[in-house]
């Protein structure tokens, strides 16, 4: 019987999957110095993890008995990929399961941004007794989302969910992304009716010239997608919003595009300096905070766990 260590957590029905399968599991949260030592003396197979533990080329060298690394979500710049298969070890992820949860974040961000409400929320307890009416001036002018355009860069799963989403509130999307040259996107509705959408991958100077507001949907990578030049592109007055990976955005040239009034307001779930994110970031009154929620709902992490358990279940049974 296979001992699996989810050591970030794991939906309950990944547990029952996993149990009814022939597995043992453990959700000791094992801090990262002690990792090797607790998966070796408890003779763990399989170890899953979400962003906050890391496997390292190390780990996977001190731990021979261990047949798996998983990763509940999407992004697996935690994990040696490549240097954990070349040893034999199973690593898998679970693309789909957090898609919709991540989009609609991103229409949070969207939303409270054309309205103010990451302000409002901020000002209101502190002065909505005693300022109403000049609070309310502050915050009249707003603008509606519908027929915009909302700009994708990147265009796997989370960024096609998002571009159903803008689609179904009759925005206009654009996307660049040079894997998928051309998408066809199908948003079903509440009683079995269905519209598709062809989309064809546009350059990124076109979408950043043409777009009120632009989502960044790419895996972590070196270099920045949106910096310096990117900003200068865009239209003034747009929106940024960025729930991918900390480090695509250049918080210094957002912080000057903003300041410079180039964009109107930017929506942040995760930071280049995670999980210390710079103060100026946290404090600027024109940036929508969440602290890396994207995939962080009950229904996202149940698929989740139930996606990891049958991938075990699967590979190592």
């Amino acid at each position: 019987m296979g001992k699996v260590l989810a050591n970030d957590g794991i939906a309950q029905i990944g547990i029952d999957l996993l149990e009814k399968g022939g597995f043992e599991v453990i959700t000791t949260k094992v801090a990262q110095e002690q990792l090797v030592n607790f998966i070796n003396e408890n003779d763990i197979t399989a170890l899953l993890v979400r962003s906050a533990t890391e496997a390292r080329k190390s780990l996977v060298d001190a731990c021979p008995n261990l047949e798996l690394i998983g990763r509940g979500g999407v992004g697996m710049d935690n994990i040696d990929v490549e240097y954990a298969k070349s040893k034999g070890v199973h690593v898998i992820n679970t693309p789909a399961a957090s898609s919709e949860s991540v989009a609609e974040l991103v229409f949070a961000h969207l939303f409270g941004g054309v309205r103010f409400l990451y302000d409002s929320n901020r000002n209101m307890p502190l002065d909505g007794d005693s300022k109403f009416k000049q609070l309310k001036k502050s915050y009249a002018g707003g603008t509606e989302l519908r027929g915009k355009t909302l700009g994708l860069v990147g265009f796997g799963r989370i960024g096609k969910a998002t571009a159903k989403m803008a689609l179904g509130l009759g925005m206009k999307v654009l996307y660049t992304d040079s894997y998928v040259p051309e998408a066809t996107v199908e948003i079903p509705f509440f009683d079995g009716q269905s519209v598709k959408f062809e989309l064809k991958s546009s350059s990124k100077e076109d979408v950043l010239q043409n777009s009120d507001f632009i989502s960044i949907h790419v895996p972590a990578q070196k270099d920045y997608v949106l910096g310096k030049n990117e900003f200068k592109m865009m239209k003034s007055g747009a929106g940024v919003i960025n729930a991918s990976r900390g480090g695509v955005l250049d918080e210094v040239a957002l912080i000057d595009a903003l300041e410079n009034k180039k964009i109107t307001f930017a929506g942040l779930d995760v930071f280049e300096s995670e999980p210390n994110p710079e103060i100026k970031i946290l404090m600027h009154p024109q940036i929508s905070l969440t602290p890396h929620i994207g995939a962080a709902t009950k229904e996202a992490q149940e698929r989740i766990g139930a996606e990891l358990a049958s991938q075990i279940i699967d590979l190592l049974k």
